[in-house]
């Protein structure tokens, strides 16, 4: 029986009726700091300026680490996040601006190509993030990007679509590790109340990566007929030409997790405060996968409420990859130029509630996960109503793509809450985290291919449909899911009260 050490400082209620309460289990950690708290890392008084920016109420000492730490890794997960999601909606891209009918792509060839891109991410990603809690993620993470990289490129040369669809199976292979294991790396050096906002300036790169590719696609089609290339085909060049730079500087820059980092610009005195930041908040050390782990694991709710969670929230927001907006906007008679520009407003519509949903939920929620889980619940289920009837105002038609995606910003609130039920076991966080991620991937695999049909576009009835209930499910779970946390809460409360008395 693995030993489980309890502190009574590992209980930290929050304001708005969300409490947290951890247990570290040190067995089988790896670290070799001391395991005492230090009053640098206890918890701050929070004044008005934390409302903008969490650091500004730490010490000098903690505010300093923060600042490299944000730089280091959200500028490298964000650049990477980007060029994923760059590589990801360019086949959209490049399907409406060429190369469907280059190919002779008119059944539902596109639905394949995304699938087949689905079943490759879905079979990497908990063993990927598996491997995360054994090997340098500094060293994992980078070496995959490579890969995604040079085999983007490879899709310009690409005559048929079997040859699309067997690429994009091993670019989604090798894409598989980034998000979860990301996430999973956020949530080794980030508090609770730093957290969101990280996870969401995270998540918001892809955005600003899908509303990019629209930009960048009407910028090289100009480049149409150079050098023999089709400007579809330019896009998947440019895509490995930005990409590959920053997917090499991974290597030298990312800080693995903080028990074995050895990243070059921390001092040895901020690795210490790393260590024990984590260890206040109860986020536990690397350890290993036993019979133990895993009975815990598949025995708890943590793993099919927050797994379903995701579920219901990836599926509900996209459209499944489709383009629908820009289908639309070609079957209105729009040009080249506007069809890949206009749905760059959703996007940028996207990022700004994305940022909306951290600080609210870090500062004004004081941080309860749920509110915008609910609010972006409402807003999924009137835009897709609206979309589902079809014949309406044009006007409104036009409101309901643009803001029918901002339901993509709480995908960091999802992990940040993952991060903190799981906080007490670094295996099942890592593990919920993949499965949360996977397994609304596998359900990707499939719905698309049975309510967003190609051939039914733009007017994807059955899709819209299906997204209203998808949202009622989110708004539901999520709630279900704040109830079970309490009860969770005030159990391990109870018996941290008892041990004291």
């Amino acid at each position: 029986m693995e030993s489980k050490e309890i502190s009574s400082n590992k209980v930290i209620a929050e304001a708005g009726g969300d409490v947290a309460a951890k247990s570290t289990d040190h067995s089988d950690a790896d670290s070799t700091h001391t395991q005492s708290l230090s009053p640098v890392v206890e918890k701050p008084k929070q004044t008005w300026r934390s409302y903008f920016w969490d650091t500004f109420d730490k010490s000098p000492e903690e505010r300093r680490f923060l600042f490299k730490l944000d730089a280091v890794i959200l500028t490298f997960a964000s650049l990477g996040y980007f060029i994923k999601y760059l590589d990801q909606v360019n086949v959209n891209s490049a399907f409406v601006s060429g190369m469907k009918e280059d190919l002779g792509l008119y059944g539902n060839q596109l639905n394949y190509m995304v699938t087949c891109w689905t079943v490759g991410y879905v079979i990497g990603e908990i063993p990927s993030n598996m491997l995360l809690t054994k090997v340098r993620p500094s060293i994992f993470i980078p070496a995959c990007e490579v890969v995604w990289s040079v085999l983007t490129i490879l899709l310009s040369k690409c005559q048929t679509a079997e040859q699309i669809y067997a690429l994009r199976f091993f670019i989604g292979l090798a894409e598989s590790s980034y998000y979860p294991g990301i996430q999973y790396i956020i949530g080794s050096w980030y508090r609770k109340d730093e957290l969101a906002k990280r996870s969401c300036i995270f998540h918001a790169s892809g955005s600003i990566g899908s509303m990019f590719s629209g930009y960048l696609m009407t910028a090289v089609y100009q480049l149409n007929g150079t050098s023999g290339y089709r400007g579809w085909q330019w896009l998947f060049i440019i895509n490995t030409i930005i990409s590959l730079p920053i997917a090499i500087a991974g290597f030298f820059f990312f800080p693995d997790v903080p028990e074995i980092t050895r990243a070059w610009w921390l001092t040895k005195d901020e690795i210490v405060l790393a260590n024990k930041r984590m260890e206040f908040e109860g986020r536990a050390n690397r350890g290993k996968y036993t019979k133990a782990t895993f009975k815990k694991i598949f025995t708890s709710w943590h793993i099919y409420a927050l797994t379903l969670l995701y579920i219901f929230f990836n599926n509900g927001v996209g459209y499944g990859s489709q383009p629908a907006f820009a289908l639309w906007l070609k079957q209105e008679g729009y040009s080249i130029a506007a069809i890949n520009s206009y749905p760059t407003i959703a996007a940028a519509i996207a990022v700004i509630f994305t940022y909306i949903y951290a600080w609210t939920s870090d500062s004004l929620f004081k941080g309860a996960r749920w509110p915008p889980m609910v609010f972006s619940g409402v807003v999924n289920i009137i835009t897709n109503t609206s979309l589902a009837v079809w014949n309406i105002p044009t006007g409104w038609k036009w409101f309901c793509y643009i803001i029918g995606m901002i339901g993509g910003g709480i995908s960091g609130l999802t992990f940040a809450w993952a991060h903190e039920i799981c906080s007490g076991d670094n295996e099942e966080r890592a593990f919920v985290v993949a499965s949360m991620n996977e397994m609304a991937y596998v359900v990707q695999a499939w719905l698309p291919l049975i309510i967003w049909q190609q051939v039914d576009g733009p007017q994807y009835h059955k899709g819209f449909i299906t997204m209203v209930f998808l949202a009622a499910g989110l708004i539901v779970t999520s709630l279900t899911i704040r109830t079970l946390h309490h009860r969770e809460v005030a159990k391990k409360a109870q018996l941290l009260n008892a041990g004291a008395a």
